[in-house]
């Protein structure tokens, strides 16, 4: 039976755009796979801490395991979240777009999961990650337009995901999004509208076992 592993980073919960369309990227990921089970990892609202100094102090130390130094506190919890993404065949986050990047409870989430010796590794060629490749749904929500000719800011939410997410592994991403929320409601019931269409076109064609690299549908 394969699983899916739903991190939630709104602090608005259930309310938020970014929850909302990642729900029906759950949705559509049933249908292809019935018998998946959903693991949801709610981490918007301080649900996790932030990394601590008894972690950072792991990760400079140069034995192998940095978790048989620190086994306690936060290394304790980032072995938590790596497991439960190691056990995932596909990977939804659902994610508003702060300040033109990710919030920070999506970063402390990053922190614990990408880490040296563990999920990553430093060669002479650079970093190689670690874990298995899968399937990585990104859910966004923007109150203004990063993308298409109406785009009024930048966005280094995506560059930067494919980026720190590629470090440990997974480069299978796709991009889907609800811009524009914050310019009222007939921009908001356009952005949805918009990402339906997107979603029903990816999906039609979407086969488990055969994707692409890496897309991009905003």
């Amino acid at each position: 039976m394969k699983t899916i592993l739903h991190v939630d980073c709104s602090p608005r919960g259930h309310a938020a755009e970014s929850y909302q369309l990642s729900q029906k990227i759950i949705g559509f990921l049933l249908q292809k796979e019935p018998a998946a089970s959903v693991v949801d990892r709610v981490i918007g609202g301080r649900a996790i801490p932030h990394i601590d100094g008894s972690y950072a102090t792991a990760l400079g130390a140069t034995q192998k395991s940095s978790a048989e130094i620190c086994p306690a506190g936060s290394m304790s919890r980032s072995e938590e979240l790596i497991q439960e993404l190691e056990r995932s065949d596909f990977v939804v986050i659902g994610t508003p777009m702060h300040n033109f990047t990710v919030p920070s409870a999506l970063k402390a989430w990053i922190d614990h999961i990408v880490r040296v010796r563990r999920t990553f590794n430093t060669t002479p060629e650079g970093y190689a990650g670690t874990l298995r490749d899968r399937p990585v749904f990104v859910a966004v929500s923007s109150g203004g337009r990063f993308s298409g000719e109406r785009a009024r800011q930048p966005d280094f939410l995506t560059p930067y995901l494919k980026a720190i997410l590629g470090t440990i592994g997974l480069h299978d991403l796709t991009f889907f999004s609800v811009q524009g929320t914050a310019l009222g409601p007939d921009a908001v019931a356009e952005a949805r509208t918009k990402a339906d269409h997107a979603l029903q076109a990816y999906f039609s064609s979407f086969r488990p076992q055969s994707r692409s690299a890496e897309q991009v549908c905003l």
